[in-house]
C-alpha cells in the first residue's frame, strides 16, 4: 500500500473532484483504496469487488454531475467507494452494524443512492426506465448503469439490454470486467481505438454515412454486414451492437485519465451506449487479488497478511452440514446432480464441486433457468439437489410452480440463508419463504431444528418422490453433531421436546432453541413442528384437548407463513383454541446481527416470553 497523500481527506461530496488535477485523482485512488482496506480489515464485508472498481468510481464522479446525474450499481458489493466519494467516509466504519450504513446502496440513505439493491441484475432495467422517463425533459439527466460480468448472466440484464437497443434509450451501461469472461484488448493500441470510435468526430463520421448510405439500402445491408464480420474478429463488441448499443472498449478500468476522456466522449454520444472496461478483481490488496473469491466478502482480517481473525464461536454451520450430506450422498447414487445459481462457496458446495465436478452445475446468476434446468434434469431421470438461497428463489416463484410443482416432479431444494440473514440486511433475508411455499401443491416443507435434524432431513427429501424444501438459516445451533444418529422422519409427523400444560409452544425450525427455557418456566408443551407442510393435524387434535393457548414461533413473516397454516387447521376443523402467531412483522427489518434483528421484532427469548405472558390469561 502506497503511502496516503492525504488528498482523500478534503472530499467530502463529488462536487470536491471537480478542483482536482488528473495527477491529484491518481493520488486519491491510492487514497480511497487505502481507507478502504484498513476500514474493512477491522469490519469486515465486501472487499476484492470493492477495491477493483475504484478507479471507475472516481472517474464517473468527476465526469457527471451527481446526483443531478444517476448511477445505478448492480448488486450493490462495488458500492463502497462509491459510498466514500457521497459524505459517508467518516461512516464507513459502521457498514453492515445495526443503526450504521447499508450493505447496499439504499435510497433512503443518501440522494446518491439512485436505486437500492442487493440481488443481481437489475441495474440495466432501471436505467433504461429512468432513460425514457428523460423523454421530453429540456435538460435530461445523464443515466449510467454499472454491471458486473457475473450480474450479465443474469436473464433480467438480457432482458434489458434487449429493450433499451431497441427503444433507443439514451444511456451507457459499463461493463466492469474482472474475469475475463469477455477476451479483452487492453494496451496502448486499445486506448488509442476507444479514444478514437467514442469521440465526437468519429461518431458524426459514422452517423453521416450511414444516413448516405440509407439512400441504398443494398449496399447499406452489404457495407453493414462486413462491418460486423470485420468487428466480430477483432472486437467482441458485435453481440451489443447487434442489440442497438454502440459497443467500446475494451480498456484498463484502472487508468483513470483515460477513463475519464472516454467518458468525456461518451457523454455527448446519444443513445444506448456500452463501455466495456477491464478491472482486477482486489486491486492493490495482494491477498485480495491472490484470492477474489474467498475475499470477496470477509470478516475482519489481518492487515498484513489478510488472513482471518479467528473467529470464537462455533464454526459448524448449516451449509458445512449441507456439504457433508450431498458428499456423502452422492457416493452412494450417481443420479445426484447439484445445481447452484453462481453460490458455490456460500452454499457449501466446494467439496462436491472438487470430488463430483461431472455432476456439479454452476448455472451463473440465473435463478430461473436455475430450477427450470433441474426440471430437465429430473425428467431425464437424475435426482437434481437445488442449494440456492432463500431470498434467490423468490425469484424463480414462477418455475417452482409450472416447471416443478404442477409437474411433480422429484427435485430437491436446499434452501440456504431462511430467516434473518444479519448484516447484508433486508434485501438479503429469508423472511417469505414459507409463506409463498406453503400455498404450492405437491411441495412438501420441512424446517429443521438444528443441524442434526437438518441433515436427516435432507436425506427424507431426497428420498421423498416429489418436490420438497429444507430451509435452514445462516450460521448454525450445535457445537457439533452426529449424523450417523438418525432421528426418523416421518412425513408430515412433529416431535413433542416436552409434556406441559395448558400452553403450547408450536416451534418451526431454530427458533427451538429459544422456546425451550421458556417452556421449562412456564410448564408449556413444546412442540418442533419439523414439518410446514403438511402439518401434523393428529398432533394438533390430540393437544387442543389438553391445551387453551396455542403459540407458534417462526421465523418467516407471520402473513401466510407456518403459523396461519396452524390457523386455518384449528379453523377447518371446527376447533376453538386461543392462537397467537410470532414472526416477522409486516415489515422489511434492517441490518444488523441475527440476534439484533431478532430481538428487534419480539424473537429474542425475554420477548417471546413477554408475548406469551401478555397472551395467556391467568
Amino acid at each position: 500500500m502506497k503511502k496516503n497523500k492525504n488528498i482523500l481527506s478534503k472530499i467530502n461530496l463529488p462536487q470536491d473532484l471537480k478542483k482536482l488535477s488528473n495527477k491529484e485523482l491518481i493520488i486519491l485512488c491510492d487514497d480511497v483504496r487505502n481507507f478502504l482496506i484498513k476500514s474493512v480489515a477491522k469490519t469486515g464485508g465486501h472487499f476484492g469487488s470493492n477495491l477493483g472498481v475504484v478507479e471507475v468510481t472516481i472517474a464517473l464522479h468527476k465526469v457527471f454531475d451527481t446526483p443531478d446525474d444517476f448511477l445505478i450499481w448492480d448488486v450493490g458489493h462495488q458500492s463502497y467507494p462509491h459510498k466514500i466519494l457521497t459524505g459517508r467516509k467518516n461512516k464507513l466504519h459502521t457498514i453492515r452494524k445495526k443503526g450504521g450504513l447499508a450493505p447496499f446502496p439504499k435510497r433512503e440513505e443518501s440522494e446518491y443512492d439512485v436505486f437500492g439493491v442487493g440481488h443481481s441484475s437489475t441495474s440495466i432495467s432501471v436505467a433504461t426506465g429512468l432513460a425514457i422517463a428523460n423523454r421530453g425533459k429540456k435538460n435530461p439527466n445523464q443515466v449510467v448503469a454499472i454491471i458486473g460480468d457475473g450480474a450479465l448472466t443474469g436473464g433480467m440484464a438480457m432482458e434489458a439490454l434487449n429493450h433499451a437497443g431497441d427503444a433507443r434509450a439514451d444511456m451507457l451501461v459499463i461493463l466492469n470486467d474482472n474475469k475475463m469472461s469477455i477476451s479483452p484488448n487492453v494496451g496502448g493500441m486499445g486506448k488509442y481505438l476507444t479514444r478514437l470510435i467514442s469521440s465526437p468526430s468519429y461518431t458524426k463520421f459514422r452517423e453521416k454515412g450511414r444516413e448516405f448510405l440509407g439512400i441504398i439500402p443494398s449496399l447499406q445491408e452489404f457495407v453493414r454486414k462486413a462491418e460486423l464480420y470485420t468487428r466480430g474478429m477483432i472486437t467482441p463488441g458485435t453481440f451489443f451492437e447487434e442489440l442497438g448499443f454502440g459497443y467500446y472498449g475494451p480498456i484498463d478500468g484502472h487508468d483513470v485519465e483515460n477513463l475519464i476522456e472516454v467518458l468525456e466522449n461518451l457523454k455527448k454520444i446519444k443513445g444506448p451506449k456500452f463501455l466495456h472496461i477491464i478491472t482486477t478483481k482486489g486491486k492493490g490488496y495482494a491477498p485480495a487479488e491472490k484470492d477474489c473469491f474467498s475475499l470477496h466478502a470477509v470478516k475482519p482480517f489481518n492487515l498484513l497478511t489478510g488472513e482471518k481473525i479467528p473467529d470464537t464461536k462455533s464454526k459448524l454451520t448449516f451449509s458445512n452440514v449441507f456439504s457433508t450430506w450431498i458428499c456423502d450422498k452422492a457416493k452412494k447414487d450417481k443420479k445426484l446432480h447439484a445445481i447452484t445459481p453462481a453460490m458455490c462457496d456460500g452454499s457449501g458446495l466446494n467439496n462436491f464441486c472438487k470430488k463430483f465436478n461431472a455432476r456439479y452445475h454452476d448455472v451463473g446468476i440465473a435463478e430461473q433457468h436455475a430450477v427450470t434446468f433441474a426440471a430437465g434434469l429430473a425428467v431425464a431421470g437424475k435426482k437434481p439437489v437445488v442449494a440456492i438461497y432463500s431470498s434467490f428463489l423468490q425469484r424463480a416463484f414462477d418455475q417452482l410452480i409450472h416447471d416443478v410443482a404442477l409437474q411433480n416432479l422429484d427435485i430437491l431444494f436446499a434452501l440456504d440463508r431462511s430467516g434473518i440473514v444479519g448484516s447484508d440486511g433486508a434485501t438479503h433475508n429469508g423472511s417469505f419463504d414459507l409463506s409463498f411455499g406453503r400455498l404450492i401443491p405437491n411441495l412438501i416443507i420441512m424446517a429443521p431444528s438444528d443441524e442434526e435434524e437438518c441433515y436427516n432431513m435432507l436425506e427424507f427429501g431426497y428420498n421423498y418422490n416429489g418436490p420438497a424444501i429444507v430451509r435452514y438459516p445462516r450460521g448454525g445451533v450445535l457445537e457439533k453433531y452426529n449424523k450417523r444418529k438418525n432421528k426418523k422422519i416421518i412425513l408430515g409427523e412433529a416431535n413433542i421436546i416436552r409434556k406441559g400444560k395448558k400452553i403450547a409452544i408450536l416451534s418451526y425450525g431454530t427458533m427451538l432453541k429459544r422456546c425451550k427455557n421458556i417452556a421449562e418456566e412456564l410448564d408449556a408443551t413444546l412442540v418442533d413442528m419439523r414439518f410446514v407442510k403438511p402439518l401434523d393435524g393428529k398432533l394438533l387434535k390430540n393437544l387442543s384437548q389438553a391445551h387453551k393457548y396455542f403459540i407458534t414461533i417462526e421465523d418467516n413473516a407471520t402473513a401466510g407463513g407456518a403459523g396461519s397454516a396452524v390457523n386455518e387447521f384449528f379453523m377447518d376443523s371446527k376447533i376453538e383454541v386461543f392462537v397467537k402467531n410470532l414472526g416477522l412483522p409486516d415489515k422489511f427489518p434492517e441490518h444488523g446481527s441475527i440476534d439484533e434483528v431478532l430481538a428487534e421484532v419480539g424473537l429474542s427469548e425475554e420477548g417471546i416470553k413477554k408475548s406469551i405472558l401478555d397472551f395467556v390469561e391467568d
